[in-house]
């Protein structure tokens, strides 16, 4: 009976550990997803503003060039 107690203990200890890292694993996984959001609004930014430059300067393109 007590080592069958102390088998159980052990696999308790290894989920509770299992848990402790996936909950870390998953804070990272968070702040990435997090960063990335960011950056691709950025780069959208930087995309519309470039758009919108191009469009002005084609504005001033004569057509008959």
């Amino acid at each position: 009976m007590n080592v069958e107690l102390d088998t159980l203990e052990a696999k308790i200890e290894q989920v509770v550990a299992l848990v402790h890292q996936l909950r870390a694993e998953n804070e990272v996984l968070r702040n990435q997803m997090v960063a990335a959001e960011a950056e691709r609004l950025h780069l959208r930014q930087t995309m519309t503003a470039a758009r919108e430059r191009l469009e002005g300067l084609m504005d001033k393109i004569p057509e008959d060039a």
